[in-house]
């Protein structure tokens, strides 16, 4: 674990910057997705097929690539009933904390008696991608297909990397079909975002791209910004714990660890604390549960080069250095009495989960909104996922003789002051 003290010192904000940097893509990087993007452009399914054999090792035919009905189905029938609860359990959640963020068509008159408003609708083709390399992210088909099955999106494609036997996790499987999933793909990795974006013989393009991934994925989807829409930059994970003296170093620690076992060897991990001591009792912490975990290796390698802990004089100052790291996942570890200042105090982070007893995987899991969330300092300008993302907004306009005499002046006006003469003879004429 790395550890700095804040201070206003431009030392402090250099460190702080560069520790957060490590999100960033490299050119390497950026070059590679570009290639593996031009050659699905370019070749379509044969790209698709042959990036997906050199990078998840499974060597699929064309026709193979789309799970079939038969699959989806036996993976419903392979859970336990327990399972399957969980797992309705959680759809019903996420659903229940969507529905009320729905927005509603509406009319009124403006000021020249005009009538206005606003008409949503559906985006008719989405794709979803759900991340599978490392782990079989199941709550990740909740916490974005139910958003798009909710609004009613006529066409939801999901792409998911393979296993190398040519399989997907039953789970994931039967997540899909519990939420209504029909169309799936057994394809990852940048050929997904490049076959949905350009579509090839075999998988149709779509008009949005959602879902998180790792920052190969993340990278591909800014590339193919402009071909097709995409949600957010959620990439590899991260978290940032806000703690008083009054935490349980034993939790934080737990939490912590719950964020870098993802797999991906690129998630960040912050600690900011007013409490100096507890530092060394959260290493300790870390060090008695690792063990015991199954990823237990490869969250020592997170813990060592991408946790940073921070000790601050007071809760304001964490407050700050949130502000700056923008964190997809904010657990504010305080007493109840601080809660309601530094919860105002905080404006980018994805999620906040308030108080002790709100571990970050609660948001993960079931408590409700998307974890499909901004990551890399992204939330400076991005939101989490929500159902308003999988709907189009068109505004309306209805003028008559009447109004379009009262808006006269101001057309008039405008056209005068930008010298578009055509602009206001557009309106006169009808006058």
């Amino acid at each position: 674990m790395q550890k700095l003290e804040f201070s206003d010192t431009p030392k402090f904000k250099t460190s702080l910057r560069r520790f957060c940097a490590k999100a960033n893509v490299t050119g390497d990087l950026a070059q590679v997705v570009s290639g593996i993007l031009q050659e699905v452009s370019a070749r379509g399914d044969r790209a698709v097929l042959d990036a997906t054999e050199r990078f998840d090792g499974a060597q699929l035919t064309a026709p193979a690539m789309r799970v079939a009905p038969a699959e989806l189905k036996a993976a419903l029938k392979s859970l336990s009933a327990a399972e399957r609860k969980a797992i309705r359990e959680s759809i019903a959640m996420v659903k229940d904390f969507h529905r009320k963020t729905l927005p509603k068509n509406w009319q009124a008159k403006n000021a020249h008696g005009a009538t206005v408003g606003e008409r949503f609708y559906p985006i008719q083709r989405v794709g979803l991608y759900i991340p599978g390399g490392n782990v079989p992210l199941v709550s990740t088909v909740i916490m974005t297909a139910v958003l798009a099955k909710l609004v009613r999106c006529p066409e939801v494609a999901v792409c998911t990397p393979p296993r190398p036997d040519g399989s997907i996790a039953p789970g994931m499987l039967a997540a899909l079909a519990m939420v209504g999933i029909e169309e799936v793909y057994k394809v990852g990795g940048v050929q997904a975002i490049g076959a949905m974006a350009y579509g090839t013989k075999t998988i149709a393009p779509v008009d949005k791209i959602f879902g998180p991934g790792n920052a190969y994925v993340m990278e591909a989807k800014r590339q193919v910004l402009g071909t097709v829409g995409i949600d957010l930059l959620p990439g590899p994970s991260e978290v940032m714990l806000i703690a008083d003296g009054g935490a349980n170093p034993r939790h934080l620690a737990a939490d912590l660890l719950a964020q870098a076992e993802h797999g991906s060897g690129k998630e960040i991990l912050y600690y900011a604390t007013t409490s100096k001591a507890q530092v060394a009792k959260v290493e300790r912490a870390i060090t008695a549960q690792l063990p015991a975990l199954r990823h237990g290796e490869k969250c020592a390698a997170i813990i060592k080069d991408r946790c940073l802990a921070i000790v601050c004089r007071n809760l304001a100052q964490t407050a700050e250095v949130a502000n700056y790291i923008a964190p997809e996942h904010l657990e504010l570890q305080v007493a109840d009495k601080a809660l309601p200042a530094l919860n105002q105090a905080i404006t980018t982070a994805g999620a906040i989960l308030q108080g002790y007893d709100t571990p970050t995987v609660l948001g993960d899991f079931t408590a409700g909104p998307s974890h499909t969330l901004p990551t890399g300092r992204a939330g400076r300008f991005f939101s989490g996922l929500q159902a308003t993302d999988f709907l189009r907004r068109s505004s309306t306009v209805r003028y008559n003789a009447r109004s379009l005499a009262k808006a006269a002046p101001v057309i008039e006006t405008f056209a005068r002051l930008e010298e578009l003469d055509a602009h206001g003879n557009s309106l006169k004429i009808r006058l």
